[in-house]
Parts: structure tokens; C-alpha cells; sequence
């Protein structure tokens, strides 16, 4: 006899906090400035043409690629698992599931801190625990994910459980 399962619905889709963009960004703006000052405004036109070519290279390593890592990096929490992919070319998926358990902690910058954003670590027993970089709203995250785990466990747990925290039996003697 099979016991069926709720559906698996997507609680959150999350990625790091988009303040990682800004150092890039004000890069983009700083080349594409200096271009616009100093191309064509060389008597060479062998340098002329160099600025319009070394523009566009240092703006795909200063801009494109820090957004294409930033995007390439994604969490999804589900009711049942949290799914961590990553990578652009390459991509690495990892699953824990919520009814395994695991210990979550938030850790914050003074910097992470001020903009309400955190790391999240999650320790599922294995040799590394997986962390969730600069997540924002790390503290709401770690309440849904400890609600998650706690609906998620499986019924002769969860009456383990129960049962050691029933008051209305008395301990007598060493023995119940």
C-alpha cells in the first residue's frame, strides 16, 4: 500500500543579493565614460581604433562576466528539498532534502547587516555544509526553512516525538 504524497510546490527562488552588481556596474560606467571622452580624440588613428576595441573586451571581463556568475548561481526551496544550481557553462546541481534535518545558521556582516541580507549555513551532516551566499531576508529564510523541516518529518519521528514531550506521564523510579 502506497501512501501518497502532497505535491511539491516552490515556496522561494532565490540568488544573492544584487548588491554584488555594483562594483561591476560602476566598472561599465567608468569604461564606457572614458570611451566616450577620449575615442577619436587621438591623432593616431591606431590608438583611436585600439580604445575601440580594448573598450569592449575590458567591459565583457569588468561587467558581463560578474553577471553572468551572478545569475548562474540560483537556490530554489521547495516544500519538500532545497535545489543549489550553479555554474554557466558548467552546471552543478545539489538537493537536501527537509526530511533528512539539518541545523541552519545565519551569519552576518556588518555590511549584510545594514542592507537585511545574510549568509545562510546549512550543516545536513555531510563533510561540507552547503552555504547560501548573501541571501536577502537570511533571517525569514531560516524560519521557513526550520517550518519546512519540521512539517516534513516522517510520522514515526514526528510520534517519537510527541511521545518524549507528552507532560501527562510521570516518571516514577527511573522507568515510565
Amino acid at each position: 500500500m502506497t501512501v501518497p504524497q502532497a505535491q511539491e510546490a516552490v515556496v522561494a527562488r532565490l540568488r544573492s543579493h544584487a548588491r554584488a552588481m555594483v562594483w561591476p556596474t560602476i566598472g561599465l560606467v567608468a569604461i564606457v565614460g572614458l570611451t566616450a571622452y577620449y575615442g577619436g580624440s587621438f591623432e593616431e588613428p591606431v590608438i583611436n581604433i585600439l580604445i575601440f576595441i580594448a573598450a569592449p573586451l575590458l567591459a565583457f571581463f569588468v561587467w558581463l562576466v560578474p553577471l553572468l556568475a551572478w545569475l548562474g548561481r540560483n537556490y530554489t526551496i521547495s516544500t519538500r528539498r532545497i535545489v543549489l544550481r550553479s555554474g554557466f557553462l558548467v552546471r552543478t546541481r545539489q538537493e537536501l532534502m527537509h526530511s533528512r534535518g539539518y541545523d541552519v545558521t545565519v551569519r552576518k556582516t556588518a555590511l549584510q547587516s545594514l542592507f537585511g541580507s545574510g549568509d545562510v549555513l546549512i550543516n545536513s551532516g555531510q563533510e561540507h555544509p552547503v552555504l547560501l551566499r548573501d541571501i536577502p531576508d537570511a533571517d525569514l529564510v531560516q524560519a521557513a526553512l526550520h517550518d519546512l523541516m519540521e512539517a516534513s518529518l516522517n510520522p514515526v519521528a514526528a510520534r517519537r516525538q510527541q511521545e518524549e514531550s507528552n507532560p501527562d506521564e510521570t516518571t516514577m523510579w527511573g522507568r515510565r
